[in-house]
């Protein structure tokens, strides 16, 4: 990744680790975003990733846009880009994809967990969109994967107040859907990857696209979406694996290979 900004570390069974490496809050530069778009381009087309997970540091995922970018409507349209790059980017990955929040994650950090699959926080993690607090509004999906995960009014409250929200707090609405000791945040985050990863990856990803199309359309465009992914699945080896060994051996004994 350009100047190591992102960092890929392969782990055992398939999971890949992203880390932002912009010390000391992960404030999220062009330049980092561009490499967080550039890693996830990466990885949505290597079929031996099996699942991802995206760590920041100790102190934050990521605390948000690099503010001192910011000036007027031709800077937000070029930056808005960015992000919609790099957030969109990790979304399309079809492989589980988790945020393990340790710290802060505000603003665009925040939504970058917001564009994964799946979130973990340490004990301590604090979230939230403070947009509001410079007279702006949250650009990089914060005012539409919020509301479509705990609902229009939460998501309101949280984005008109700009307050940030505990690990507690957070478990409880859906922002967040585990909560482990900060210590035991990494750890936590790769096991769960890794119990992701040895199941039908192939079609997890058929189904994570199906999910997503349906939040965009009304019940029968995604009912039509999900008798697309239903028939395509079975293209896979995954699927013809599993029901082979269904038939052979019962239910749970399948082996997958994520294709």
């Amino acid at each position: 990744m350009a100047d190591d900004l992102v960092l890929l570390e392969s782990h055992a069974n398939g999971v890949v680790a992203l880390r932002l490496n912009r010390p000391p809050m992960n404030a999220l530069s062009q330049a980092l975003l561009a490499a967080i778009g550039d890693a996830a381009e990466s990885l949505r087309t290597d079929l031996s990733v099996k699942a991802v997970v995206v760590f920041g540091s100790e102190k934050a995922l990521a605390a948000g846009a690099d503010i001192k970018e910011f000036g007027g409507p031709d800077e937000a349209r070029a930056i808005g880009l960015t992000f919609r790059r790099a957030f969109d980017g990790l979304a399309s990955i079809p492989r589980p994809v988790i945020a393990a929040v340790s710290g802060f994650a505000l603003g665009g950090g925040m939504e970058l967990a917001l564009a994964c699959d799946l979130r973990i926080a340490g004990d301590t993690a604090r979230l939230g969109q403070p947009e509001i607090l410079l007279g702006i509004l949250p650009g990089a999906g914060g005012t539409q994967r919020l509301p479509r995960l705990i609902g229009p009014a939460r998501a309101k409250e949280l984005i008109w107040s700009g307050r940030q929200v505990k690990a507690p707090e957070a478990l409880a609405i859906g922002l967040v859907d585990r909560v482990v000791p900060a210590a035991e945040l990494e750890t936590a985050a790769l096991a769960w990857a890794d119990e992701l990863a040895s199941g039908a990856v192939a079609a997890m990803g058929f189904a994570k696209r199906a999910i997503d199309a349906g939040l965009d359309g009304s019940l029968a465009q995604g009912l039509d979406a999900e008798a697309e992914a239903f028939v395509d699945v079975f293209g896979t080896d995954d699927a013809q694996a599993g029901v082979a060994s269904f038939l052979e051996h019962g239910p749970g004994k399948a082996s997958f290979a994520g294709r």
